[in-house]
């Protein structure tokens, strides 16, 4: 909790355990249904089970938390002595979520702000994190949705993904990758779209370590950015070897990408999330 405000989000958002820890923050679990078999994201099941399985798979959903299930977040942070809730969650193009946040904030025992990030997987963390860190400065928590809603802004993505035909078949790739090439995605407004293409995933690596670059330049303010990977470590930690000398960027977190995006991805996915950290005024 930070004072008597409790922070809610999704699994989706794969905050950093030692942000969760400090803040008291309640991570709600998506499902992910493999073969018929319900899992719940982050508790019976994480990347390391998913992603052997996903090979072997034949169908593969996933689905939001039930507003009951939210209830009971919301239910556990008043009992904790929470008198109010930020809830912040997956973006509403992208999942139901936030529907089903809304609908248990209707009978939530405190009163809850439902805030819509407008991003997924660290990209949504990253916007959570904003938010927290501005409410332990002290801002007002009715600030929150404008904080949330600029943090959204400034989010910038680059990444790569082996299983191309999972994106397109759930309809959020753009037309514009080649065939014979490694097309680096970037995702915005509620699609993916193809930034760029490199003949050899070497050359996919500089290309989104250029993304990156380019917004350090252009920053007043230091870059805190994700590296993250589902089943692709060794792309991630080339590129974690680019960004970490680039000057502007003030922090560098490892990541994994779980289940719930890595069921739309597929496996083998890397790349980068950032975000341009302006101080805010109390």
């Amino acid at each position: 909790m930070i004072g008597r405000i409790a922070v809610v989000t999704d699994s989706a958002s794969y905050l950093p355990d030692h942000v969760r820890r400090r803040f008291g923050v309640h991570v709600v679990p998506l499902t992910v249904t493999v073969d018929g078999r319900e899992y719940r994201e982050g508790v019976d099941l994480d990347a390391d089970l998913f992603y052997p399985m996903l090979q072997r798979a034949t169908a593969v959903t996933t689905s939001q938390p039930s507003p009951g299930i939210m209830l009971e977040a919301y239910r556990a942070a008043a009992a904790e002595g929470a008198t109010s809730i930020v809830s912040m969650h997956i973006g509403a193009a992208l999942s139901g979520t936030l529907q089903s946040a809304r609908l248990a904030a209707s009978m939530s025992p405190i009163p809850v702000t439902v805030i819509d990030s407008g991003q997924a997987s660290f990209a949504e963390g990253l916007v959570v994190w904003e938010v927290i860190d501005a409410l332990a400065q002290g801002v007002d928590a009715d600030r929150a949705p404008d904080i949330a809603r600029q943090a959204s802004a400034r989010v910038g993505n680059t990444f790569v993904v082996k299983a191309l035909d999972l994106m397109r078949r759930g309809g959020r790739l753009e037309q514009g990758a080649r065939a014979d090439a490694v097309p680096v995605l970037a995702y915005s407004d509620g699609a993916v779209r193809v930034s760029g293409n490199a003949d050899t995933v070497a050359r996919a690596v500089t290309l989104m370590a250029e993304t990156i670059r380019e917004a350090s330049a252009a920053a007043r303010y230091g870059l805190r950015v994700g590296i993250g990977h589902g089943a692709a470590e060794p792309i991630a930690r080339e590129l974690r070897r680019h960004v970490c000398v680039m000057p502007g960027v003030d922090e560098v977190i490892d990541y994994i990408v779980g289940p719930s995006i890595g069921a739309h991805t597929g496996a083998g996915n890397a790349g980068a999330v950032f975000i341009e950290r302006i101080p805010h005024e109390v």
